[in-house]
């Protein structure tokens, strides 16, 4: 059972990843983790550069939001992530970067449609777009509905969220999640890349790239999350 203060630093050491693999400039992005028990999230603090950034100031909530450990103000994004916990239960730890190229094709309303085996190694289909959210949501609560537009979003396409673990914002940017705060920003960086790549493979093609075949597809996905999956040296 991991302990809130081993699931501060775990989250505090994810978070530094975000500068470190080019994903943020500024503080523009968090990581979050649920505690094991799903009752508790950690997450960044708002506006915290990650430089001056320490376990002990990474704060703990529960379900509802309410701070149960740490002495600063939460991420802006905390509503966004607490919707996705509610929702999601297999959601271990979700990561909002505004990574150039990912943020890119959320500002184009454009899905990152997949073009190649490394896409297709941690998302099992296009990572695709919200609808916008209206005048009234966002007035309501714009953290709370983007959050909820993520989770209608990936109800109404049948979208496995550990199978496809992102979606766009449109007009905003990325949001990505895990089983752990590690794999969360494993899937951020694939998405980044995979993003880059699709960008570079729409201009070489002239704007209509042919996307993956379906059972090449399957089988990059399945040998690395798939029950009989085979890829790196097994847990023996």
């Amino acid at each position: 059972m991991t302990s809130l203060s081993e699931l501060r630093e775990e989250v505090w050491r994810a978070n530094l990843r975000l500068p470190s693999e080019g994903l943020v400039s500024l503080t523009w992005g968090n990581v979050s983790a649920r505690s094991d028990d799903g009752s508790l999230v950690a997450i960044k603090p708002s506006g915290v550069p990650y430089a001056d950034l320490g376990p002990d100031d990474v704060v703990v909530l529960d379900l509802e939001g309410r701070i149960v450990a740490g002495d600063l103000r939460p991420s802006i994004d905390t509503a966004t992530h607490l919707e996705l916990y509610r929702a999601f239960p297999g959601i271990g730890a979700v990561v909002h970067a505004h990574s150039t190229y990912g943020t890119a094709f959320s500002q184009a309303r454009l899905p990152i449609d997949c073009l190649g085996t490394t896409h297709a190694d941690h998302f099992a289909g296009p990572i695709t777009v919200t609808r916008p959210l209206s005048p009234d949501e966002v007035g309501e609560g714009y953290e709370v509905h983007t959050g909820r537009v993520i989770v209608e979003h990936m109800l109404d396409t049948g979208r496995d969220p550990l199978h496809v673990p992102a979606v766009l914002v449109a007009g905003h940017a990325p949001f990505v999640w895990g089983t752990t705060p590690a794999a969360a920003v494993d899937n951020a960086v694939t998405l980044e890349v995979s993003a880059h790549m699709a960008l570079v493979t729409r201009l070489l093609s002239g704007g209509n790239p042919p996307v993956l075949e379906s059972w090449i597809l399957a089988t990059h996905h399945e040998r690395k999350h798939g029950k009989n999956a085979y890829y790196g040296q097994g847990e023996g």
